[in-house]
């Protein structure tokens, strides 16, 4: 994995490293706690967020920190809210 993560890291020409635990914790977490398919999409949406604040490994860590905790609250609530019905 990361051969791979190095070579696509040089393909779209990024030069810094991130946590990567981090992000494939944040994928279970989404992937858990919301649906399957929603961990890739949001795995792309924290390195867009990232992106639109000039990039770097602490914008990508600030992004998956707050997708993180909204996973954790969506349930949370999805879970309240089934046990009041």
């Amino acid at each position: 994995m990361h051969e791979w993560i190095a070579a696509a890291k040089a393909e779209l020409g990024i030069d810094f490293d991130v946590d990567i635990a981090e992000l494939l914790d944040m994928t279970k977490v989404v992937a858990h706690e919301v649906a399957r398919p929603a961990a890739p999409i949001t795995s792309f949406l924290v390195g867009y967020a990232a992106a639109l604040r000039a990039g770097g490994a602490g914008a990508v860590a600030e992004a998956n920190r707050r997708v993180t905790g909204l996973a954790e609250q969506w349930a949370t609530e999805r879970e309240n809210g089934a046990a009041a019905l």
